[in-house]
């Protein structure tokens, strides 16, 4: 090879040294973690509707099932129903059972309220998640009609009276873990959502006509 050739062959990168396969490897696997972390993130979030869904047909971690109208057979055990309110720290509502407990048949229709007070000067929305303790007894607890099917929506100053209507399963006799529940409790808690979009288009026309009325 003539010196001139020599001159226009491309610069070396160097031996590589220990330190330079280290760092290689060190970004290799931080761009895996990332991958994996944000695959794993992603079937999470596909996952929740699913999950939800398992849940609510099964009973599954004490959630409830619904059904259209009461139970046919009412037997003679008795059971008791206690009732227990938390909401997301983020919702401004007050939020309580209107009773303690009840004792009812297995089999027998209940009725019992929960209440509900918006203190704020704005209209808030909220959802009310649930589930049942003990768990076993979640696929037995019965809702024919409740609050928590539906979203909430309170004016500013608003106190609302809310109906859950349920019976406890007399199949819960037969099953080897929930047979032997004494007890049962119905736990809420409620969230803050965001407004139907009927009720944003309300407070618009209302801002609307108030700033009309403040120009004139």
């Amino acid at each position: 090879m003539n010196p001139e050739d020599r001159q226009h062959e491309p610069a070396s990168a160097g031996p590589e040294t220990p330190q330079t396969r280290n760092d290689a490897g060190i970004r290799k696997t931080a761009m895996k973690t990332v991958a994996v972390v944000l695959f794993m993130g992603a079937m999470a979030w596909a996952a929740i509707p699913m999950y939800n869904l398992f849940c609510k047909v099964t009973g599954y971690g004490g959630t409830t099932r619904e059904a259209t109208e009461a139970s046919d057979v009412v037997l003679d055990k008795t059971i008791k129903v206690r009732f227990d309110a938390s909401k997301d720290r983020d919702m401004p509502w007050e939020f309580k059972p209107l009773q303690k407990e009840m004792e009812l048949k297995i089999g027998e229709t209940g009725l019992a309220f929960y209440e509900a007070y918006n203190p704020t000067d704005r209209v808030v929305a909220g959802t009310a998640s649930y589930n049942v303790a003990p768990f076993a007894a979640g696929s037995f607890f019965i809702k024919i009609d409740c609050f928590c099917f539906t979203e909430q929506v309170l004016q500013p100053g608003e106190r609302v009276s809310m109906p859950v209507t349920f019976y406890v399963d007399p199949e819960i006799v037969d099953d080897d873990e929930a047979k032997y529940a004494k007890a049962i409790t119905l736990s809420y808690t409620f969230h803050e959502t965001e407004l139907p979009e009927e009720d944003l288009a309300a407070l618009d026309t209302g801002d609307a006509a108030a700033a009309e009325v403040t120009a004139n």
